[in-house]
């Protein structure tokens, strides 16, 4: 082998959208130009415009466009891919270069450009081959109808009708000629949609150079997503911040400087060295398996330059990360896990933790860090949901066979129901006493009632005297022998025994540290003692947390327990506009003091602004005032949150009833799955199996939308379940709950009216009795859609019948 070859990240998005025959064609393209670049069947030649980039034959249609990088330490000649074109739209001026702010190598595809927008900035392209001289027959290709010869056997009476065809012809072109004149001319004439921004401004910022001009001369939005689609990512970021009204400095803070490096003026021309600062995937056999699923997965994984430096940094303590849906939390999250398992030494424990909330998005998060992952490192990281992992504590500090029954809240609430009744007490209904019991008695582990009658209550909203805290504290204690008695606990209480068994752990590791210091740092313990090895040290060296605004406190306490306090101990990534299943938790409180390490994401990388812009109208409506906590007795909001994606509206579909919903829905459902499987307008054939997905609120509506796309509509679907995917249906069905941490390219919502969405039975019940408990209902229910609607990348569609969701932006 002579050559190394590495692939450009914007060039592997290309091979995604091509033909599976093309792909094939490329990867044995590689392997020829890996034996010998100068083969002659490849036919390399250089650029006019810019003699380090090369074209090389493919096949009869298609080139790549490669940059010559320089030569290793083997004597091996080092190349870039940075595109695959069809030979059509391969042009001398193409070039590369590298960017003055991120020391990256770029490539600008120019041919995506507007013609307009070329003729303005006074730029022409040169085709590299000329069509005389590529006389190859084409990959499949539309064929012309050839023009009539003349007919010299037809009588003179009907040459005139064809002259006048002809001239008619003659006449209809040129008034299409000059339509387009006065178009380009009124563009000539209109205003720049960066008008008052310079050149200077532009390149300071990091956009490309050779979009500079062609960036000041754009008049329109439409002209804009042309120009970017063939740009560098910062570029585009940077294009659409400024086109959408962000001002210079902020666009400098949020987007440039994240990703700013310092160059010297030799590192602004070696593309070798800028090659190590370049996102590249080496060209081996297992790209070929990545290709061919296709570009949703590795979006799924896609670390956006500017999150980088939150992965690879060093806390000293606890890290938060927070931002709106799409923002990349979860990603950064998982890359975080990445960069920590790179750093540990080789060994047969597990010493990271991954965990969030639910079942089904452990198990999406399982998926994603396994493509992130070599295996021996996956090994190493124990990926488990929340509750599993307090019952691994529970287990180990029980005899067997000795564990109580968990039930689920609803079971709970209905023996706290009975015990109501049995005492004839009507004051406090039993939501709200159950409340009270999870997220203060047991939230702050409570033993005792003079504990609870100096317990802090912020955000109970509703106040108790000592006598209520007293009358309350009777009550709950009959509930809890109840459930005692019965064998029975709640996953809350269990959360909580698990917190206390494991604080005492590492009370007692850390009791065994200090003796070993004391002792002059000489280990009593024999390494056979099983139970002494269980104190030596903390379950887990680090810890990520991710979805945290829907953790109890007592989980905060486990995993607080469970990894020992110092550098890079826990990272956090959560927000609380997403909070669905109201636990309320401030940090400080329960051992996770992140006060001074945070960092707020404010861009959105996933849904589109189309989509961000109706769904922020959700939680953040101009009707009424709505706070969130940020984890740490402050207020967050999403004020500069937005989306550098553009997309098409989301739809709003009113039905007359719900099988006309669902009658609607299935033809929707239709027309997506047609779209994706044959590209569609962006011309990438999809497989359309977990990437379409329908939403609702409840969980018999999801039997019935089930039941009506297979019976009636002959659709193949899957259920979302807390399990993770059941079936392998092209369609997800779920409710709002389940889609939670998941992503999908087109999503359905259907059913989103009043009555529903909020539930008509909690309004009424709180509505006189208890206001605060009315707000804090109404804003986990707007919370609950904005995530549903969030989910979705491309496309949006939110139907109901009757009256829509007062929280919907209709």
């Amino acid at each position: 082998m002579t050559a190394r070859l590495s692939l450009y990240e914007k060039a592997e998005q290309e091979l995604y959208k091509l033909d599976r025959s093309v792909k094939g064609k490329f990867y044995d393209f590689c392997h020829r130009f890996r034996q010998n670049p100068d083969h002659p069947g490849l036919d390399l030649k250089p650029l006019k415009g810019d003699s380090r980039v090369y074209r090389a034959k493919i096949d009869q249609s298609y080139r790549a466009l490669l940059a010559r990088i320089g030569v290793d330490g083997d004597g091996r000649q080092k190349w870039l891919v940075v595109a695959v074109r069809h030979r059509r739209h391969v042009y001398e001026e193409l070039s590369v270069a590298i960017n003055r702010v991120t020391g990256e190598i770029e490539f600008v595809d120019l041919s995506v450009v507007g013609q307009s927008v070329l003729q303005r900035a006074g730029m022409t392209l040169t085709p590299a081959e000329q069509p005389e001289a590529a006389a190859e027959p084409e990959t499949p290709a539309e064929p012309e109808t050839p023009a009539p010869a003349p007919d010299t056997t037809r009588p003179a009476a009907a040459t005139p009708a064809a002259e006048r065809t002809e001239r008619t012809e003659r006449t209809k072109q040129a008034e299409r000629t000059e339509q387009e004149t006065v178009q380009a001319g009124q563009a000539e004439r209109a205003e720049p949609l960066l008008a008052g921004l310079r050149a200077d401004d532009l390149r300071e910022l990091g956009v490309a150079e050779q979009l500079i001009d062609l960036a000041l001369a754009v008049t329109e939005s439409g002209e804009l997503d042309a120009l970017v689609s063939g740009a560098p990512l910062l570029t585009k970021d940077i294009l659409y911040g400024l086109a959408a009204g962000l001002p210079i400095d902020e666009v400098r803070k949020e987007i440039t400087a994240p990703v700013e490096v310092e160059l010297d003026e030799s590192e602004r021309h070696d593309l070798d060295a800028a090659l190590a600062r370049t996102t590249v995937t080496t060209i081996d056999d297992a790209l070929k398996d990545v290709l061919e699923e296709g570009d949703f997965r590795a979006w799924k994984v896609f670390l956006h330059p500017a999150q980088a430096k939150l992965v690879g940094r060093r806390y000293s303590g606890p890290f938060r990360v927070s931002g709106g849906p799409g923002t990349g939390k979860t990603i950064v999250a998982l890359h975080r896990v990445k960069h920590l398992a790179a750093q540990l030494s080789s060994g047969h424990d597990k010493p990271i933790l991954l965990t969030t909330f639910t079942k089904n998005l452990t198990t999406d998060l399982r998926a994603r860090l396994a493509s992130l992952l070599e295996p021996e490192q996956f090994a190493r990281v124990d990926i488990t949901h929340i509750d599993q992992l307090a019952t691994r504590v529970l287990n180990e500090n029980s005899p067997s066979g000795g564990g109580k029954q968990r039930v689920y809240d609803s079971v709970a609430l209905n023996i706290l129901r009975q015990v109501l009744a049995e005492l004839d007490e009507r004051r406090w209904d039993a939501e709200f006493l159950y409340e009270e019991w999870e997220q203060v008695i047991l939230g702050q582990s409570l033993g005792t009632r003079r504990a609870y009658f100096d317990a802090r209550r912020a955000g109970r909203g509703r106040s108790l005297t000592r006598p209520d805290r007293a009358r309350i504290w009777k009550i709950l204690e009959q509930f809890t022998t109840r459930l005692d008695k019965d064998n029975r606990e709640t996953w809350a209480q269990a959360a909580e025994r698990a917190a206390r068994f494991e604080m005492e752990r590492a009370a007692r590791i850390e009791a065994r540290q200090e003796y070993k210091e004391d002792v002059g740092g000489k280990d009593l313990i024999h390494r056979d003692n099983s139970s002494g090895m269980y104190y030596l040290g903390h379950r887990f060296r680090h810890v990520v947390v991710d979805e945290s605004q829907d953790l109890r406190p007592a989980h905060w306490k486990m995993l607080r327990a469970m990894v020992a306090p110092g550098e890079d101990d826990m990272f956090i990534a959560g927000d609380t506009h997403q909070r669905i299943y109201d636990q309320h938790v401030t940090l400080g409180t329960v051992g996770v003091h992140i006060r001074g390490r945070a960092a707020r994401l404010t861009l959105s990388y996933r849904t589109t602004r189309e989509i961000l812009n109706r769904a922020m109208e959700v939680v953040n409506p101009k009707s009424a005032q709505i706070t969130f906590d940020d984890l740490d007795d402050g207020t967050d909001d999403l004020n500069g949150y937005r989306s550098v994606l553009r997309g098409p509206a989301p739809e709003f579909v009113p039905c007359d009833s719900w099988d006309d919903e669902l009658a609607r829905l299935a033809t929707a459902l239709r027309t997506w799955r047609e779209e994706l499987a044959t590209g569609g307008t962006d011309g990438r054939p999809r497989d359309p199996r977990g990437n379409i997905a329908v939403c609702v609120a409840d969980r018999e509506a999801v039997n019935q939308v089930m039941y009506h796309l297979v019976t009636e509509a002959g659709l193949t679907v899957a259920e979302l379940t807390k399990e993770g995917v059941k079936g392998d249906g092209d369609i997800h069905v779920g409710t709002m709950h389940r889609f939670k941490g998941l992503e999908y390219q087109k999503l359905a919502i259907v059913g989103a009216r009043d009555g529903v969405i909020p539930r008509a039975s909690l309004m009424r019940r709180y509505r006189d009795t208890d206001p605060h408990r009315l707000a804090r209902e109404e804003t986990k229910a707007r919370s609950l859609l904005f995530v549903a609607a969030t989910r979705a990348r491309d496309t949006l569609r939110i139907s109901w019948h009757g009256k829509p969701s007062p929280y919907l932006p209709v």
